[in-house]
């Protein structure tokens, strides 16, 4: 196989799923809408001054429409990573996949496409939801539109990997959605996507402890880092091996000699 070859599959990937989310305009709107009612009700909730720290001992103020905004991207981010998977689930019942995984190119390279384009449409998703939010007075300092994208591209291969690893377990659609919210929504909330860690800390040690184990928090704060043009070493570290262990999961999960999909066929498991 040829460079020539690898750059024809991810262009084919990327472009098939660009014309699938193109298609689906309910779930563009539904992309849109979930992260602005959630800004517009807890704006309304909310209107606080919040403090956190940027870089140490450098302080920053902000109302607290902008400090979640960061947090919703991840929430855009996190629920296109499983939606993406759930289609991978839907090829799979419909014999797509199959054709997909019989490519004489590696399978590890062909599900890092799929994540690279399901990642591409988590970006696209995040600035049409960033445009719609400057409309109503709520956005980022302008050099954060740039600099949040190193940082998105890095949390959208995360949070995708994640719904590749479920992908590989789940056999039927049915199945996926009730993973999908047993999954998403707590580690949507046990994070600081909604409120700041040392808040949590305030009201619950080992809620403060599990908003730290969560890779989501972590995202999040390279998100809201990047924002301001800043990086937490720690959060880009965790964000990163969490994506090494959850990818390597997912190849190994998607192997039909080894993972999950073999067992489920009845293969060797060993």
């Amino acid at each position: 196989m040829t460079p020539l070859h690898y750059g024809r599959c991810l262009t084919g990937i990327v472009a098939r799923e660009g014309l699938r989310f193109l298609h689906q305009r309910e779930r563009f709107v539904a992309a849109l809408v979930r992260p602005l009612v959630w800004l517009v009700v807890f704006a309304a909730g909310f209107r606080t001054v919040l403090g956190f720290s940027v870089t140490p001992p450098y302080q920053t103020f902000i109302q607290y429409e902008v400090y979640i905004v960061p947090g919703l991207i991840g929430m855009v981010q996190l629920f296109n990573g499983m939606q993406s998977s759930l289609s991978m689930v839907y090829d799979r019942e419909m014999g797509n996949m199959r054709t997909l995984l019989v490519s004489p190119l590696p399978r590890w390279y062909l599900l890092v496409c799929k994540l690279l384009a399901g990642t591409a449409v988590s970006i696209l998703q995040v600035y049409a939801f960033l445009i719609i939010a400057a409309l109503f007075g709520v956005g980022l300092p302008l050099f954060g539109y740039l600099t949040i994208l190193p940082a998105m591209v890095l949390t959208g291969l995360m949070l995708g990997a994640i719904g590749l690893l479920l992908s590989s377990f789940i056999k039927q659609l049915e199945n996926f959605a009730g993973i999908m919210n047993f999954v998403i929504f707590p580690m949507f909330f046990l994070s600081s996507a909604l409120y700041p860690l040392s808040r949590m800390k305030e009201s619950s040690v080992l809620l403060y402890q599990l908003c730290l184990a969560n890779p989501f928090t972590h995202a999040v704060e390279a998100i809201r880092f990047a924002a301001y043009g800043e990086a937490n070493g720690l959060s880009l570290g965790v964000t990163v091996a969490a994506l090494v262990v959850f990818l390597a999961a997912a190849i190994y999960g998607y192997n039909p000699a080894r993972g999950m999909m073999s067992r489920k066929a009845g293969g060797p498991a060993g």
